[in-house]
């Protein structure tokens, strides 16, 4: 059964601020939101980890790493197509493609991340010690787990809510099922 597209309109009256709110940040409201929206809770609850998240000792581009690490591992269309143009084209190739990362650093958040998904955050000294050799501190692993559980709410949801992919990200369209995986083609 197809989830509900909700508009301000047809949303739960819980989810109306969060969709009015999400129409003015963007414009429109993309697909995700408008089929959480069914569920206010897990909406909020989505919205209020990635501000969170977004506020991490992370930066931007270390945050963007962990999300689309998550984001090709759970085969979330969506989040590979918005978040690619968060990246220089040197980091989001390779990520969407899984091979990778030139930058050393990010190569080693990169592991780490998908050490954290592999295990269920079990990582192995090895890991860490890793991780850590590179720069990266404990609170640095936390705030990656931080990003891992913000970002399953939104991964699962769109897959299972069947989130279409909006006109915005057209041109950024991943298929985990393809080999090259790119934006381009």
């Amino acid at each position: 059964m197809t989830f509900v597209s909700h508009t301000i309109d047809t949303a739960p009256d819980k989810a109306r601020p969060i969709i009015e709110a999400t129409t003015r940040k963007f414009g429109y409201v993309p697909e995700p939101v408008a089929r959480m929206a069914e569920s206010p809770e897990l909406l909020s609850t989505f919205l209020a980890g990635v501000a969170v998240f977004d506020r991490s000792t992370l930066t931007e581009v270390e945050r963007e790493v962990v999300v689309m690490t998550m984001a090709t591992r759970v085969e979330c269309h969506y989040c590979v197509a918005m978040h690619t143009p968060k990246l220089p084209g040197d980091v989001a190739e390779p990520l969407r493609s899984g091979k990778p990362l030139d930058d050393a650093r990010l190569e080693v958040l990169r592991q780490f991340t998908t050490a954290v998904l592999a295990t269920s955050g079990g990582v192995s000294e090895e890991d860490l010690a890793a991780f850590l050799a590179s720069g990266f501190t404990h609170r640095n692993a936390l705030d990656v787990v931080l990003g891992v559980g913000t970002y399953t709410l939104s991964t699962f949801a769109n897959r299972l809510t069947d989130a279409p992919l909006d006109a915005e990200f057209e041109p950024y369209r991943w298929d985990p099922h393809h080999t090259g995986r790119s934006a381009t083609g």
